[in-house]
């Protein structure tokens, strides 16, 4: 399976619960290689839109998996794996024998279960109860479930969420393996700085509809376009007038700060050196997610 190659399209989805539509014309393309992640606050249509892909709510659109409707496939589950928060299964069964069980629905060998349990570092852990696991143990277990079938499309529904440090890395390199082994995956969230580290294309969700699309390195090259710096000086005016001569714009924000937008930070340091004009302190955010979300999703932010 060639890097890039479309591996899952969905198309049109929409889904109106009462008299409120929550998801409209939604569409994205899953490739192999590649995480997709798709971020958006709570409330902005991931899951629904998650759920609808799967076939898990009836609503507006399709998707398909390597051409064909996940129905048309006699063994979705090596299609697809879907982790939409741990691992699902009686609470009283232990991790191996609950993933053995649901092995043997799909043909899957006792072996397999067992190598996933040690890709996924859980085989001290084999032998608990489903109830005893911890949040991280959990997720990890519900990620062997989803690649009993070795399916080619993984989906995970903010699978982050609630985690500590050393999980969330754990998940981030497993995902990164995951894609470079060809798969296409799939990753909800709404915690930005970690989807910047994970994701190849970020789908942004706001109000349900689809406000931008982009792969990784295009949106930080556009955060940068609209850098912004902050600054403190004894001069304002001054500054400002050096500023507005270089095609930039001083706000002030305070007696002796400012922000400014249209310059970086070397071209006001270097202007303030070359006028002799003195500054107290200069910074300067690095591009990231969080700054092109809160500028394409402000409204959907504001409301939140």
């Amino acid at each position: 399976m060639e890097k890039g190659e479309v591996l899952a399209e969905a198309q049109g989805l929409g889904r109106v619960f009462g008299s409120v539509r929550v998801l409209e014309a939604v569409s994205l393309t899953l490739r192999s290689g590649e995480v997709t992640g798709l971020v958006g606050a709570n409330g902005a249509g991931k899951t629904t839109a998650i759920q609808l892909m799967l076939g898990l709510l009836k609503g507006e659109g399709r998707t398909r998996y390597l051409g064909r409707p996940l129905y048309g496939w006699g063994a979705p589950g090596t299609v697809v794996g879907a982790v939409l928060g741990g691992v699902a299964g009686h609470s009283g069964h232990r991790l191996r024998a609950h993933l053995r069980m649901v092995a043997a629905g799909s043909a899957v060998s006792d072996r397999r279960v067992d190598d996933l349990l040690e890709t996924v570092g859980l085989t001290e852990a084999a032998g608990r109860k489903l109830s005893e696991l911890s949040l991280g143990m959990a997720q990890r277990a519900g990620i062997a479930q989803a690649l009993l079938g070795d399916p080619p499309v993984l989906v995970l529904d903010e699978p982050a969420n609630g985690l500590d440090p050393h999980s969330i890395r754990w998940l981030r390199n497993f995902l990164r393996a995951q894609a470079a082994q060809g798969r296409a995956v799939l990753v909800s969230s709404h915690l930005l700085g970690e989807m910047e580290r994970l994701a190849d294309h970020v789908v942004v969700l706001s109000r349900g509809r689809i406000v931008a699309s982009e792969p990784m390195a295009g949106i930080l090259e556009r955060a940068a376009d609209r850098r912004t710096v902050t600054l403190e000086a004894p001069d304002l005016t001054e500054l400002a007038r050096l500023v507005a001569a270089r095609g930039g714009r001083l706000t002030p924000s305070g007696e002796h700060t400012a922000t400014v937008t249209g310059l970086d930070r070397i071209q006001i340091g270097t202007l303030a050196l070359e006028a002799q004009v003195p500054l107290y302190w200069l910074h300067e955010a690095k591009p990231s997610l969080e700054a092109f979300y809160l500028d394409v999703a402000q409204e959907e932010f504001r409301i939140s």
